[in-house]
């Protein structure tokens, strides 16, 4: 019972289910599912980076870093696909309404991992708070984000980018 959540309006919803279902996908790497008294389910999502950037040069689309691939329109079309697939399983209060895809894949160096790979849902949800308020704003179809990345070799950098913020359609 400690993995079910409630909705603002009482409803319930399984946010580890709902991750694992997505997680299916071999086009989603990760996926953290947010709703606790809040009106609605929504999801942060990474991509498979190898399997999408393999789907995308089948197709002629061009990019350069994760960073790109991931805000691909193409590629937020196939993450939309993916979710509505997994919303088919659900009750209609507890469908994903809104996603984004991340600007970088989840990482243990980060502590937004655990080095057995499990999402640290508070330090995750913590530390993309303005993207998870962005998800709940009305009419809202990109965040602009700043933030620290940490390379593997070490390296620290500050990026700025834009993310998408996808609504589900039939959600």
């Amino acid at each position: 019972m400690k993995d079910v959540l409630t909705l603002a309006d009482g409803s319930k919803f399984s946010p580890q289910l709902m991750e694992n279902k997505l997680k299916f996908s071999p086009y989603v790497r990760e996926a953290v599912v947010v709703g606790k008294d809040r009106p609605a389910v929504t999801a942060l999502l990474n991509v498979d980076y190898g399997n999408v950037g393999k789907w995308a040069e089948t197709r002629g689309i061009a990019y350069t870093t994760y960073m790109d691939l991931a805000q691909k329109p193409e590629v937020l079309v196939l993450l939309g696909e993916e979710v509505r697939r997994v919303n088919r399983d659900f009750p209609r209060v507890a469908k994903i309404r809104r996603f984004v895809s991340l600007y970088k894949e989840l990482d243990a160096d980060d502590d937004e991992l655990t080095r057995t790979r499990k999402v640290r849902r508070g330090f995750v949800e913590e530390r993309y708070r303005d993207v998870i308020e962005a998800l709940y704003e009305p009419g809202l179809e990109e965040l602009k984000v700043e933030a620290e990345i940490r390379y593997e070799d070490g390296r620290e950098a500050k990026v700025r980018t834009a993310v998408r913020l996808v609504t589900v359609e039939g959600a």
